[in-house]
């Protein structure tokens, strides 16, 4: 009991805060890496695929998202076993989990094959945009399963405190990734030139790679014996119901979060007259995905942590904690936009579409560097309301949030349509939205009283 309590339960220092953060960054840092990788070359390949990645882009990130949504309820349920000194318990959350994710990935190719190709050829103008984005997403989703899979990693690792772990699989997807974008965009090595259905397949063998690679480490590393994974695999309707009930709000959550990013995006497409603010828009996508993971982590942090010590009965020290991630989490994203916005110009050029780009480029990335400082304190405060295990919170504050934000684009894009820099500026209600319901529910305390 005592090995277990060193190795599970945590304890309420920075130490400890940026012992699990640090390896939770560079897991979320690398995919983002290589979206931008796909997209430095996509934007090489040409403007309009370029473009079309805006698309095609936040549309496979909504799946995305309804995965780290099972993620997160995952990482809380995991973490309060951890807290409560149940490992015999992990192993079968961890089990049903992967059942759920098969069963969503299914029904999101089905998706992708019947209702999205019809939607996107009624509402994207360009019948050669439609196109593109169908063919690509029609390959892209096969990787669903994959990244599924992979993402479950972190709530396993992450919430009994080995996410040094999660490293290796990072890397490899990212290698995986580099050489196949390189390889099949432009014809390399002898490989056929498939240009923007390139990065689609590349991206589905990076993600395999990345998920073959974690779990070889965590059965090597005796991780699969420890908590007896994919032993008796069979269908736990307790288990079950209590991951759905904990994670069925968080899959809601981002996904309305997500879709609502796609409407942004396909407003840009409808209401703008070249391929720039799409393609500008694109890449502020991936400046919030790479500056912006410091923050993310420390979110999924504040997630295992407090669910953590509220499994060890320590409920007075949750507000403590909250501030301490809070302070790490704002003091890193204030300096990662200062360089941000000193050197913006680099930045922009390495997408290879010259000097209107960056110019028209520049007045958005200033938006959006406030948006991500909101953001590095906003997502702590959220993402321990779900530490909490009261996800239909969560998920009340992200709605109230996303129907502030959907009226202010629809406004600003579709009624006055005014320039994309002002259509960023949503980014800033968002995430004020988002953080003073989050905030007042955690001080009030009424959260110490659910049992999960």
């Amino acid at each position: 009991m005592d090995s277990l309590q060193h190795n599970f339960q945590l304890k309420i220092t920075n130490r400890q805060i940026i012992k699990l953060t640090l390896p939770v960054s560079i897991a979320i840092l690398v995919p983002q890496l290589n979206f931008i990788t796909n997209n430095i070359f996509l934007g090489h390949h040409s403007s309009t695929a370029l473009a079309v990645a805006s698309i095609t882009g936040v549309y496979y990130l909504i799946f995305a998202s309804i995965g780290f949504a099972l993620n997160n309820g995952l990482l809380a349920l995991i973490s309060r076993r951890a807290g409560e000194n149940k490992p015999d318990e992990i192993g079968k959350i961890f089990n049903q989990g992967i059942f759920i994710a098969i069963l969503i990935a299914a029904l999101a190719v089905v998706v992708s094959y019947t209702i999205t190709p019809t939607l996107l050829r009624a509402i994207l103008h360009e019948p050669e945009k439609a196109e593109m984005a169908v063919s690509f997403l029609k390959i892209r989703i096969w990787g669903l399963p994959f990244l599924y899979i992979y993402q479950l990693r972190t709530a396993l690792l992450v919430g009994t405190n080995q996410s040094r772990y999660m490293v290796m699989g990072t890397i490899a997807e990212a290698v995986a990734n580099v050489v196949f974008d390189y390889t099949l965009i432009f014809g390399n090595w002898g490989f056929p030139e498939l240009g923007f259905n390139g990065a689609a397949y590349a991206s589905i063998i990076a993600e395999f790679v990345g998920m073959f690679v974690i779990y070889v480490v965590i059965h090597q590393k005796g991780i699969a014996q420890q908590f007896a994974l994919f032993k008796n695999l069979r269908w736990d309707k307790r288990n079950a119901s209590l991951i759905t009930a904990m994670s069925g709000p968080l899959v809601f959550q981002h996904a309305i979060s997500i879709i609502s990013w796609e409407f942004f995006f396909i407003l840009i497409e409808r209401n703008q007259q070249s391929d720039t603010p799409q393609a500008i828009s694109n890449v502020m996508r991936n400046v919030f995905g790479m500056f912006g993971c410091m923050s993310w982590a420390f979110a999924s942090t504040s997630n295992s942590m407090v669910s953590n010590i509220i499994g060890q009965g320590k409920h007075d020290q949750v507000i403590s904690l909250i501030n301490k991630i809070v302070k790490l989490s704002t003091g890193i994203s204030v300096v990662l936009c200062l360089l941000l916005n000193l050197f913006p110009r680099l930045f922009l050029s390495i997408f290879g579409q010259g000097d209107q780009f960056i110019t028209d480029g520049i007045p958005v990335i200033r938006v959006v560097s406030l948006a991500m400082i909101l953001m590095s304190f906003s997502v702590v405060w959220l993402h321990a309301v779900t530490g909490t295990g009261n996800t239909k919170v969560t998920f009340l504050i992200e709605a109230i949030a996303i129907i502030f934000y959907s009226a202010y684009v629809y406004v600003i894009m579709e009624t006055l349509k005014l320039s994309i820099t002002f259509g960023w500026m949503s980014e800033w209600l968002y995430w004020t939205s988002m953080f003073i319901p989050a905030f007042i529910y955690l001080r009030s305390g009424k959260w110490k009283k659910k049992i999960i």
